[in-house]
């Protein structure tokens, strides 16, 4: 059939996609505001969120196999909460990940180019979805060669900074309660953090194109955050160890800062020019997964029937590459990066939320999805009022336009 799409990955390639979305820029990016709320507490948040993401991912997994279409928590909330709680997680994921999209393509325009940050970031979007429309196995070549460069990248920072005479043992835990601190900032930075393990779901948004899913996602989605958490609990000590908790909630560029302060400034330029390779790589699979959202949504109706299409030859939703990647390009061209991580984080942590509910549903093993619940929407709402207003707001409008289409006639169809 012209709107199915062809199943061509095994779990090397479902890991891959998982630590291209989550080992990206958000390892650049997150460490510093974290640092600035939870303080002394940033090792703890990091282990919060790791927490919170293990929950999720386990859900996530057993939804996958036994639901493997593309559209991740919107079909799963569509199949067991109901067709409303379908809607407002693929509303939650699409502009949430769309925020997304334009902070990592801001980020790829910050380093290379900080003067023409947002023109950057323009070319990068329309690069990149050029290359999502030729097909997911291009996609996935160009994502391993970006994980393999960023894990030699970091891999050099982490023996950098442990290794340097700067380093010290009593730095991951000094420093006074700037910032929010206690269990405020705990929850805060944790939530922040949290910014930067949210790429495994990539692997259930296209569990349509991977081989035997009910055995594929179950293994890759661990895996992938398995590999993640090893990265990100070696960098935060690495960091401390020679910033401290103040010095890196300071910090412009944590990473390159890390390496200036353990002696080796001239490292630098190889960390920023990781930073950009790192957050293509974030920007390619997040584009990706969007793209399989909306198809998945607009299969059911909820977005345009046109979207649906898949092109016949690259066996891709071109329509709905296309579409994401010229909104993201807009949102690029005018938003602030910070602002756009900060909405990315409130709705990414909702669509968590009905995910976790959703697996509740299965009937066993609930302790992992009602923890998962529980921590989805308590980070959600200890991130900070400037990301949890506006995105109280856009959930609300989306509730809103949902109701009133049911009410003229028009929505979901149910594709069980």
């Amino acid at each position: 059939m012209s709107d199915q799409l062809r199943r061509t990955m095994g779990v090397p390639d479902a890991v891959v996609i998982g630590l291209g979305s989550m080992v990206g820029a958000g390892v650049f990016a997150a460490f510093a505001p974290a640092a600035r709320a939870a303080g002394s507490w940033l090792l703890p948040a990091l282990a919060l969120a790791a927490l919170v993401a293990y929950c999720n991912a386990m859900s996530s997994a057993r939804l996958a196999a036994r639901y493997p279409r593309s559209g991740g928590t919107y079909v799963y909330g569509r199949e067991r909460l109901g067709p409303f709680w379908g809607w407002l997680a693929g509303w939650a994921f699409v502009v949430g990940k769309t925020a997304s999209c334009a902070a990592m393509a801001l980020t790829v325009g910050a380093y290379l180019w900080p003067e023409q940050a947002h023109a950057v970031a323009v070319a990068a979007v329309v690069v990149l979805t050029a290359l999502n429309c030729l097909g997911v196995q291009k996609s996935l070549w160009l994502t391993r060669v970006i994980v393999a460069v960023v894990l030699a990248v970091l891999a050099v920072v982490a023996v950098v900074c442990l290794g340097s005479s700067e380093a010290a043992a009593d730095r991951l835990t000094s420093g006074g309660p700037a910032g929010s601190g206690g269990v405020s900032g705990l929850l805060e930075g944790a939530g922040l953090l949290f910014f930067a393990f949210a790429g495994y779901a990539r692997i259930a948004t296209l569990g349509e194109e991977v081989r035997e899913p009910a055995r594929t996602i179950p293994r890759a989605i661990p895996l992938a955050l398995g590999l993640a958490l090893l990265v990100y609990a070696t960098l935060a000590v690495a960091a401390l160890s020679v910033l401290g908790p103040d010095g890196l909630g300071a910090a412009g560029a944590p990473l390159s800062d890390a390496v200036r302060a353990a002696g080796v400034p001239e490292l630098a330029p190889v960390v920023r020019a990781g930073a950009a390779l790192a957050a293509l790589g974030s920007l390619l699979s997040l584009v990706l997964g969007v793209s399989r959202t909306s198809l998945a949504m607009a299969r059911d109706g909820h977005l345009p029937k046109a979207l649906a299409h898949v092109d016949p030859r690259f066996q891709v939703p071109r329509r709905a590459e296309l579409l994401v990647g010229a909104v993201v390009a807009v949102v690029a061209a005018t938003a602030d990066v910070r602002g756009a991580i900060g909405f990315s984080s409130f709705g990414v942590l909702v669509y968590y939320a009905i995910a976790n509910a959703s697996a509740w549903t299965l009937g066993s093993h609930r302790v992992l999805p009602a923890v998962g619940l529980a921590g989805c929407l308590v980070l959600a709402c200890a991130l900070p009022a400037g990301s949890v207003l506006p995105g109280a707001a856009v959930l609300a409008a989306g509730a809103a336009l949902y109701f009133l289409r049911r009410r003229r006639g028009g929505g979901a169809t149910s594709a069980s």
